[in-house]
Order: C-alpha cells, then sequence, then structure tokens
C-alpha cells in the first residue's frame, strides 16, 4: 500500500486541479460582478441545495449556537485561540521604527494593519472551527478592523462559535468560488475587503487565482500533504498514524516518507494496514494512499535534499538528531521535531498556523501569519547634512539617466535656504 517511489515522477503528478474549473469558476465570478446577492442566493440553491432568505447571519443565531455546543468544547476553543493568539503575538512588529544611517540621515519603517479582510471556511457538511481561529485571529492581532468571514450553508453551530471568540465582525451563509467573488468584488450586502485569506476546495482556489488582481490574497493552496524525514530511531506506528492522518483530509493528499532505514518502510506499511480499517474516512485515505509512498536515501543530509526539492506542506522530522537536521531545511510550511510534535496538535492547539502553502509552493510562500495583514511603508527624515550626503550621489546618477528634473529637486535644496 506504501510503495517505494520515484521522486521526480511524484513531484510532476501533484496537481492542484485548478486548470480543469477555471472556466466554470470564470463564469461564476462573472455572475456574481453582474447579479449581486440574487445571485449568492441562486448559486446557494444550484450548488448547496440550501435556499437562503438572507445572506447574514444575526447574532440571535450566534446566541443559539453557544447553546447547542458542547462546553468542553466552547473551552478547548477557547484554549486553543488562547495558544493561536499568544504565539501570534510574538511576530508583531513595531508599529514605527528609525535608525540613523549618517548625520542627518534617519531611516526607518512604518507598519500599518489592514483595513478589511475576508476569511473563508470551508463548511456544509462539516465544521472547521480550527480554520477560522487559524485566520482571524492573527488578523486580530495585527490590527485589523474589520473581519468578515464566509462559509457555506448549513453552518454548524462550532464554526459560528470559533467565528465570536476569534473576534469575526460579520459571518456570511455562502460558500465557493461566489464567496470569493462577493468578498473580492462586494455585492450589495457584502463590503469588499483588502484580502482574501484561507483554506478551501479547488473552485475555491480558481477563484482565489483569478481575482488576485482585483483583491490581495495569501497564497494558491490545494490538497493536503505530509514529508516525514526517519531514521531507525523512529516509531513506525507513529509515523503511520501521521501518514494517516493528512491521507483522511481528501483523496488527493499526498504522503511522503524518506528514509535510510532499510526496513522502515516496510514497516510503516504494516502499521497502516493495521490502522486503516479503524478510520471513519478510509475510503477518502486509501485513495490518498495511491498518491503516497516513501523513498530510501543513503544518509540523512540526501533526505533533507529531497524534502527541500518537495517543499511540503508539513514536515515531520523523527530522527534521533532532528534539531541538527532542522537548520538545514530550506522549504517546509511548517515543521514538527521530535517523535511526539503529531502534526495534528500543530492543526489545533499548539498556536501555530495551520494554513500553509501546498503544492511545493513552501519553496517561496509562508504560512499565514501576522506579516499576511500588514503592508509597511519606508520613512526616511533628511536634514541638511543628509541632503549634503546624499546629493553627491542623486544628481550624477538623475542625470546620467536623463533625469534632468529629478537633479534639479536636489540641486535647489543644495542651493538654496528655507
Amino acid at each position: 500500500m506504501l510503495k517505494r517511489l520515484d521522486i521526480e515522477t511524484w513531484i510532476d503528478s501533484r496537481s492542484s486541479g485548478v486548470d480543469r474549473v477555471v472556466e466554470n469558476v470564470a463564469d461564476i465570478i462573472a455572475q456574481v460582478e453582474e447579479g449581486g446577492d440574487k445571485t449568492l442566493i441562486d448559486l446557494t440553491k444550484k450548488f448547496d441545495g440550501v435556499e437562503l432568505d438572507g445572506l447574514v447571519i444575526d447574532r440571535g443565531r450566534v446566541d443559539d449556537a453557544y447553546n447547542s455546543v458542547d462546553p468542553e468544547l466552547i473551552e478547548a476553543l477557547e484554549e486553543a485561540a488562547f495558544n493561536i493568539q499568544r504565539f501570534h503575538e510574538l511576530q508583531k512588529r513595531d508599529d514605527i521604527w528609525f535608525r540613523e544611517m549618517e548625520p542627518g540621515l534617519i531611516l526607518g519603517m512604518k507598519t500599518t494593519p489592514l483595513q478589511r479582510i475576508g476569511i473563508y471556511v470551508p463548511g456544509g457538511r462539516a465544521a472547521y472551527p480550527s480554520s477560522v481561529l487559524m485566520c482571524a485571529i492573527p488578523a486580530r492581532v495585527a490590527g485589523v478592523e474589520e473581519v468578515i468571514m464566509c462559509t457555506p450553508p448549513p453552518v454548524h453551530p462550532l464554526t459560528l462559535v470559533a467565528a465570536d471568540i476569534a473576534g469575526v465582525d460579520e459571518v456570511y451563509s455562502v460558500g465557493g468560488a461566489q464567496a470569493i467573488a462577493a468578498m473580492a468584488i462586494g455585492t450589495e450586502t457584502i463590503e469588499q475587503v483588502d484580502k482574501v485569506v484561507g483554506p478551501g476546495n479547488v473552485y475555491v482556489t480558481a477563484a482565489k487565482a483569478l481575482l488576485r488582481g482585483i483583491v490581495e490574497i495569501d497564497f494558491l493552496a490545494g490538497p493536503s500533504e505530509i514529508g516525514i524525514i526517519a531514521d531507525d530511531s523512529a516509531n513506525p506506528g507513529f509515523i503511520a498514524a501521521d501518514i494517516l492522518a493528512q491521507a483522511e483530509h481528501d483523496p488527493q493528499s499526498a504522503c511522503i516518507l524518506v528514509t535510510d532505514s532499510m526496513g522502515l518502510g516496510d514497516k510503516v506499511n504494516d502499521s497502516i494496514c493495521e490502522m486503516l480499517p479503524l478510520c471513519k474516512r478510509h475510503k477518502i485515505a486509501e485513495q490518498a494512499l495511491k498518491c503516497s509512498g516513501y523513498i530510501l536515501v543513503d544518509n540523512m543530509e540526501e533526505a533533507v535534499d529531497i524534502i527541500n526539492l518537495v517543499a511540503p506542506e508539513h514536515l515531520s522530522l523523527q530522527t534521533w538528531d532532528a534539531l541538527a537536521l532542522l537548520g538545514k531545511v530550506r522549504n517546509a510550511g511548517s515543521i514538527f521535531v521530535g517523535p511526539y510534535a503529531a502534526v495534528a496538535l500543530g492543526d489545533y492547539g499548539s498556536g501555530t498556523n495551520h494554513v500553509l502553502p501546498t503544492g511545493g509552493n513552501a519553496t517561496y510562500n509562508s504560512g499565514l501569519n501576522v506579516a499576511h495583514f500588514c503592508k509597511t511603508s519606508t520613512v526616511q527624515i533628511i536634514g541638511r547634512e543628509g541632503l549634503e550626503y546624499l546629493a553627491d550621489i542623486a544628481i550624477p546618477l538623475a542625470k546620467a539617466e536623463g533625469l534632468d528634473a529629478h537633479a534639479r529637486s536636489v540641486e535647489i535644496r543644495r542651493t538654496c535656504e528655507l
């Protein structure tokens, strides 16, 4: 079941599937742009089988949600929210900082939070309250003024409770590509946002790809994935459990084990065969395992090279010298060090963010963090001494580029007093 892989063939086989739905998604976006709220309601009936009498979920439904959710789950959400906020607070930058570079030349940076962001949370037949926390809390930590959320109906009470705990201002009962279009373009009810973040299916991803010229997005993401580097010190059962935890997400989920231990792949496969029947979503996991496997390498240096090539969403280091390997990893969305660092702990409660780049995009993208919800402006404070220092640089370069007015704007300050 867990077969030996050829790495180049495996990488080439990974696809988000966006290309096959782009035409349909472009049509949905055009419909929303033309029809606004009515189109959202019509498409919700068509795709979700739900007739809406309005898009907004009011405070009364949120209060009812608290009454229908197990208090232990509410407590777990609150503890998870605390951990997520605590970690993301560490990522905050100073609002403004300055440094004197030369006499009369002070440079700095001003960080400003975005004003209004939209988060997308998958739903319908399932609830993903953890994704609500992961998207909304970093935005709040960054200082975003307005946070709205779209999620497909029927909206689970647990999702509403999570939105309230995370400080979401508005919740709209609409999902799919049409929700992304609504947040990006705006409708009568849903005001346009500055940025859209959050996970979703291939239609959501395609909509984000098509609309990122109109609205900023976090990144494009596909099916969930895990890369594992392990040696003969690793527990095969732990590895099998981690692989199945990713495999149950989606039939296209990808799991790859890289090891220098000759018999580890077979041992992990035996454990998977024992555990798979216990999985409620075993049919999904079985499909995902067809996209998964292991690679045998000669040493850990080669293992890290392969992982850097793969750039997995999640990376688990289960070796005796895991910390030594950590410094050599260049490309991974989120890294889990040691045998007890189950990826699921990061998914729910450790405090790190689980909205991560997939499909090799961790080569150049970071997982969702506070910086995603901010923009920066450079600041320069230049006095007379700074002008004299910089004029000898700026004037000849401006003239060399044929921009005499640039040069003159500096020369006039050099030759004239206020």
